[in-house]
């Protein structure tokens, strides 16, 4: 009988638990697509929906590195049950919040918080449990997967959380969230079986704080990895500037509004969805780290400067293709990078102190975007006269400063890449990880 290749050998239970995961996360990013509408509405500032992030974000790093302690000590499954319900519980609150005609602003500041210190327990638990159900010949594959989830999420999420949001309003939106959260509740509960890390005695008796100087040890002496890290700090630092700027420009112009904005997203969306794609098929790269500074340089180089110079959604749409296409690509290739050098029964410690090493920069590039483009760019725009060189570049209509911000984290970008482009430490894990 002649053998017939399954390239989803081994995956059955990660590919239940992926699909359901997905669901809830739809229902998750539309309510948050739907709230940074309703927040720009209420003030009209970068800041305001700036800060909404910025309140998910730092509970998040402060707490990561110990958190991921716990998340090795801890069982997976019940973990990820347990801060899944929390989010939910949030999610009620604001829904009758809003009910009561009592939502305010600083109400999604506190849940967003709140879901950030849930989110610095999950996220190390969850990562951890994509290792234990997925053969490690098969973690290219995972990567590629996961990548085309988020894809199609971000894809999905502006389409149906626009049309829900006009024809039947936030609360709509916040019930399909619940529902989403309660399929994926219920099958991981009582269809996904998780199995547990086997310890050594002296792993069980370290401390929490024990345990967080042993994820970060492995990284002092692991270069490669602790720079490849804050190589993605750096990054992380121009995207979150970009995420904080976007909505203030595009939401400001004559040209665009809500529905570009959701195009935007939709060809994000779109492309991580091909990206992901050639990275779930094709084979491994030669040289897994030059394919991540590759793609991120390309990244850099485009999406930024097309949404600075354009003037209207065609090039902005072409922007975000460009822009996101090879992401899957990097990310994919990072993620076989960690799983394959880092112990499993380390990632959860090591996943932490990557958390607060890696995202540290996010709550600051979003604070940075909101406060350049209220209080520097668009005062800057405002104060050019009509036949100025900014003013012939970028426009002179509300949102020309958060143009003018995005043409400084292209060139931001890519010096990044070209200054990690020559780290050593980096370039020794393509020694360490051939064949995979």
């Amino acid at each position: 009988m002649k053998y017939k290749y399954n390239p989803l050998k081994g995956l059955k239970t990660f590919l239940i638990l992926w699909a359901t995961q997905m669901i809830s996360n739809l229902g998750s990013q539309m309510t948050s697509f739907a709230l940074i509408i309703w927040s720009y509405e209420q003030k009209g500032s970068a800041l305001t929906t700036a800060l909404l992030s910025i309140c998910s974000y730092a509970p998040y790093i402060v707490l990561s590195i110990f958190a991921g302690a716990l998340s090795d000590k801890w069982n997976k499954k019940y973990t990820m049950l347990f801060c899944d319900t929390f989010a939910a519980v949030t999610t009620v609150a604001v829904l009758a919040l809003l009910k009561t005609g009592n939502l305010e602003i600083w109400h999604l500041y506190v849940l967003n918080a709140l879901n950030g210190v849930m989110n610095t327990v999950q996220q190390p638990a969850s990562d951890v449990s994509v290792s234990l159900v997925t053969p490690k010949h098969q973690y290219q594959r995972v990567s590629g997967l996961r990548a085309f989830s988020n894809s199609l999420v971000n894809i999905l999420t502006p389409v149906i959380a626009s049309a829900v949001l006009a024809f039947a309003g936030l609360e709509a939106v916040i019930a399909i969230d619940l529902i989403t959260f309660l399929t994926a509740f219920l099958v991981l509960a009582f269809f996904i079986r998780i199995p547990e890390i086997v310890r050594e005695r002296e792993e069980h008796r370290e401390s929490l704080l024990q345990s967080a100087k042993t994820g970060l040890k492995y990284l002092a002496d692991n270069r490669g990895i602790l720079d490849l890290m804050l190589f993605l700090a750096a990054i992380n630092l121009t995207a979150s500037m970009y995420n904080a700027a976007l909505p203030a420009m595009v939401l400001s112009r004559a040209a665009g509004g809500q529905t570009v904005l959701g195009m935007i997203n939709t060809c994000v969306g779109a492309a991580n969805l091909i990206g992901s794609i050639m990275v779930s098929l094709l084979p491994a790269p030669k040289s897994r780290v030059r394919t991540i500074m590759n793609a991120l340089l390309f990244s850099m180089s485009t999406e930024n400067l097309c949404i600075a110079l354009g003037r209207g959604p065609l090039i902005w749409y072409t922007g975000a293709v460009l822009g996101w296409l090879f992401i899957p690509v990097f990310s994919g290739n990072m993620d076989v990078l960690f799983r394959s050098r880092i112990p499993v029964s380390m990632q959860g410690r090591v996943f932490s102190a990557r958390n607060t090493l890696q995202f540290f920069t996010i709550p600051l590039g979003y604070l940075l975007g909101g406060v350049l483009v209220d209080y520097v760019c668009e005062p800057l725009m405002a104060m050019q006269k009509d036949n100025s060189l900014l003013i012939r570049i970028f426009g002179s209509e509300k949102g020309s400063g958060a143009a003018l911000l995005f043409f400084g984290i292209a060139i931001l970008g890519i010096v990044t890449c070209l200054i990690f482009r020559r780290d050593k430490h980096i370039w020794q894990l393509e020694e360490k990880v051939q064949g995979l």
